[in-house]
């Protein structure tokens, strides 16, 4: 059994604490992720958005990078060659 040691003034300034195992913690962090759930015109919108990815992943015209900025600037070379 392992003794815990809390702080007085950090449990009354925080109105509490809570003590998790780092397994409950990871399991509770990961099922925080909220739903949406789209309908109407946003579903289909996405659907399609969803199909020419996968479209163009098949075709191999998806780009590989290493963050977001990266992979736009990537993109933005492409498309003056194509000018």
């Amino acid at each position: 059994m392992t003794t815990a040691t809390l702080l007085k003034k950090a449990v009354t300034k925080d109105e509490g604490v809570v003590v998790l195992s780092l397994e409950e913690y990871d399991r509770l962090l990961s099922t925080h992720v909220p739903d949406y759930y789209l309908t109407g015109k946003e579903a289909l919108d996405l659907d399609k958005l969803v199909e020419d990815g996968l479209r163009e992943h098949a075709r191999g015209k998806t780009i590989t990078a290493s963050s977001i900025s990266e992979a736009l600037s990537i993109r933005r070379k492409q498309e003056n060659k194509k000018k």
